[in-house]
């Protein structure tokens, strides 16, 4: 198949979903492969209520079926035959503080937690770029102009898709933050946020979220993923910045009038503003609740 480009926990995530594959079917002549013996695994997960896991195998097994196919190893992908078979996973979603009050005070929290240094301005830096923690934690020097102001990357979630590169516009607070990390880890790493057990690598995917459970809050109150909503909640309702320039520096795919995706440095201007008046007000409703 062809290769593409994942993140390593993707890369672990979907190698461990094969080898459950393989292990109930693996021995199964693909041409033989029937709609039940996909089924029988899907429902291992059902009766355990992992939902997510048994849609997964079922995907996972079409795209397998779908490369035999074009190989000439089998006839048709059977998995066409299990639509509507398998109970859809609910739809949950991340733990977010979006009312003001309550963001501020987890603002106040951050700023007195006590963890490793880098762990602390990882936790002060993540609500004021909102980016997704996996794009976070890989954060590298060589991306960031704290002259300019600018953080550019590629996510790895369209980096197989588009290549285009993400920028986020750094407000005078996160570049003050950095500037002061840079003293810490730049010479040691080229991640920002190194890992505390070996400058080669970026802080583990847990850190952010073990250290707001460290701060006392709950998995259903706040997560690394959360700080997104929590911008998008309050930019949108209580500063009232427009839609597309939020969604637009959400990363999400945003669209013109004639449905082409925006350049990435479409508004640049317009969100070096938003993202200097958002940090701004983080600093602002922290003092109102002190």
């Amino acid at each position: 198949m062809a290769k593409q480009d994942f993140a390593e926990s993707t890369i672990k995530g979907q190698q461990r979903l094969l080898d459950v594959i393989n292990q109930h079917i693996g021995k199964i002549p693909v041409h033989e492969i029937k709609a039940m013996d996909i089924l029988k695994v899907c429902r291992i997960y059902e009766k355990e209520g992992k939902l997510e896991t048994a849609k997964k195998v079922k995907v996972k097994c079409g795209q397998v079926l779908r490369y035999a196919v074009s190989t000439g190893l089998c006839d048709r992908d059977v998995t066409q035959d299990l639509k509507g078979a398998i109970s859809p996973p609910k739809v949950t979603h991340m733990a977010a503080l979006i009312e003001p009050k309550d963001f501020a005070l987890l603002l106040q929290d951050i700023d007195h937690y006590e963890g490793s240094v880098v762990t602390q301005y990882a936790l002060r830096i993540a609500p004021l770029v909102f980016v997704r923690p996996g794009e976070l934690r890989h954060a590298k020097w060589q991306d960031i102009d704290l002259e300019k102001g600018l953080w550019s990357y590629t996510p790895p979630k369209t980096k197989s898709k588009t290549g285009v590169q993400h920028i986020v516009p750094l407000s005078t607070q996160v570049i003050h933050l950095l500037s002061e990390l840079a003293r810490i880890t730049k010479a040691k790493s080229e991640y920002v946020f190194s890992a505390t057990t070996s400058n080669l690598k970026p802080m583990s995917e847990n850190t952010i979220n073990q250290a707001l459970r460290r701060l006392g809050y709950t998995s259903e109150q706040a997560c690394g993923h959360g700080f997104r909503a929590s911008a998008r909640t309050i930019l949108e309702e209580v500063l009232e910045f427009p839609i597309e320039l939020i969604e637009q520096q959400l990363a999400h795919q945003v669209k013109d009038m004639h449905g082409r995706a925006y350049n990435r440095t479409k508004h640049l201007e317009k969100r070096k503003i938003m993202m200097q008046r958002w940090a701004d007000y983080c600093g602002e409703i922290k003092k109102i609740t002190e």
